[in-house]
């Protein structure tokens, strides 16, 4: 296979994984957005959790975000309330920080290598020697350094 072939090979696997990930993007990038205001309640509502634990606890566990806290020691009832999201939004939050110990993490990691495919084949749109590449280039380096400075700072 020439260059030419795998060029022109590279690109349809661009288009066409571009736009089967078109709607996966949309949905990462929603649960991201909300996902950076999580210290806050502007997408949270206030939910009343019930349940029964041991009883005659002289300490309380700790619950994080929980307040309104009562506890019957003789029956062990626990009530409170804690701020929580909307269950769609919980749940977009839930697959976008999956771990692998749960089975969205397959999603997590091909999108991650689909992420990554499209890094390098951005390269195989233009001929190395044009402006555009030579730009494209220029333009990479400055959002690996903007990003490490945002990191660092």
């Amino acid at each position: 296979m020439n260059n030419r072939n795998l060029s022109n090979k590279v690109r349809v696997i661009h288009r066409y994984l571009g736009f089967f990930l078109a709607g996966i993007m949309f949905v990462y990038a929603l649960s991201g957005i909300t996902l950076t205001f999580r210290d806050k309640d502007y997408f949270k509502k206030p939910i009343v959790v019930e349940k029964t634990i041991e009883k005659g606890l002289e300490n309380l566990p700790n619950i994080k975000g929980a307040s309104n806290v009562e506890y019957n020691s003789e029956t062990g009832d626990l009530s409170y309330t804690q701020m929580q999201p909307p269950k769609i939004l919980g749940a977009l939050e839930k697959m976008h920080k999956a771990t692998s110990s749960t089975p969205l993490y397959f999603l997590n990691v091909f999108f991650g290598i689909s992420l990554l495919f499209f890094v390098f084949s951005a390269y195989w749109m233009f001929l190395p020697q044009t402006d555009v590449f030579k730009k494209a280039i220029y333009y990479t380096i400055a959002g690996i350094v903007l990003t490490f400075i945002m990191i660092l700072v």
